[in-house]
């Protein structure tokens, strides 16, 4: 059964198109390498959901959540794709599309093949990343009523997966187990094999957690109910905030890492107050505000995903960065 449909994200590609068209040269490339990320991430979020709607669309063993965004005591998890059957397993599937491929070493590190440099880049292994997803579902399950036997409450069993594009290259390693990372085309054979090679305590053990059709539909629309669908501002992000910034040609400030020039940043706080992360090579880049007045100070307000810039002395509070949802695509 289909709970939950993906979001609609057509409204961040024309977001970005729009501001495409506003951009200057520098910008406009920063603006095209997001939108190919956008646009990669959500063909295969919709060709996996595709194939997972095929298999489990009518079933009523087991409830399909598309696109659920959690946030819980201050932790995100945008997780592509959720599963959960009767006996109370839950799939927590995160989707990745590869044009060319991905290698996988034998420390566990993942490597994306570029084709027009030629060479296979570092990228965040999509394995923690899932995993660090469990973790706050399991913080979500904690909060939602769940069905008890004899008065003890039932616990569910979490499951990963990484799909990756059918037609995608996996080099894998052979001293790393890389079993958790399959083609999307194969998700329905893996998790069959995967029950068929339970043991018995692990047999006993879903047999005393089969709930009813009716409970586990109940169960995955509390689930869907914590659902905080991602904002993002990408004017803010490309520094051309502004309502006027197309009629007056105002610059706006853009934010780009130190290390390697890249945009994919986000506000972290250390011991010496806040710094740019960058996502692309992990280095840190420093932030320096300042209202421009002698004697003034201005600092650095969170509030959820924004950080504003502000000044006491002069009364003032500005956007200063939108930092992008963990884990984006």
């Amino acid at each position: 059964m289909i709970i939950k449909q993906p979001d609609d994200k057509s409204m961040y590609v024309d977001e970005l198109e729009k501001l495409q068209l506003m951009a200057g040269e520098e910008r406009r490339q920063q603006i095209e390498r997001e939108l190919r990320i956008l646009r990669a991430g959500i063909k295969g979020e919709d060709e996996a959901a595709y194939l997972i709607n095929f298999h489990y669309g009518t079933s009523n063993k087991t409830a399909i959540i598309h696109d659920l965004r959690l946030e819980i005591d201050g932790r995100v998890a945008q997780i592509d794709h959720l599963l959960i059957h009767r006996t109370l397993n839950l799939f927590a599937l995160e989707s990745k599309h590869f044009n060319a491929g991905v290698k996988i070493t034998d420390n566990g590190e993942f490597l994306r093949w570029n084709p027009v440099r030629r060479i296979y880049e570092g990228m965040a292994s999509p394995i923690e990343q899932n995993q660090r997803h469990i973790e706050v579902l399991r913080d979500a399950v904690a909060k939602i009523e769940m069905p008890t036997r004899l008065g003890v409450r039932l616990t569910p069993v979490f499951h990963s997966y990484i799909l990756v594009s059918a037609n995608a290259r996996i080099v894998r390693p052979p001293k790393y187990d890389t079993s958790k990372v399959i083609k999307a085309d194969t998700l329905a054979t893996a998790i069959e094999t995967q029950f068929d090679k339970a043991g018995f305590f692990d047999v006993l053990g879903s047999a005393s957690r089969v709930v009813s059709v009716e409970t586990l539909e109940d169960i995955a629309k509390r689930l869907t109910a914590l659902h905080q669908p991602a904002q993002f501002d990408y004017a803010a992000r490309f520094g051309m905030s502004g309502a006027h910034r197309a009629a007056s040609g105002q610059e706006y400030q853009s934010y780009q890492c130190r290390a390697c020039d890249g945009i994919q940043l986000s506000i972290q706080h250390g011991r010496y107050g806040y710094y740019f992360k960058c996502q692309d090579c992990g280095a840190n880049t420093p932030i320096k505000v300042g209202c421009g007045q002698h004697g003034h100070k201005e600092r650095i307000r969170k509030q959820g995903l924004s950080f504003y810039r502000e000044c006491a002395d002069c009364g003032t509070s500005s956007l200063l960065y939108v930092n992008p949802t963990l884990d984006s695509p």
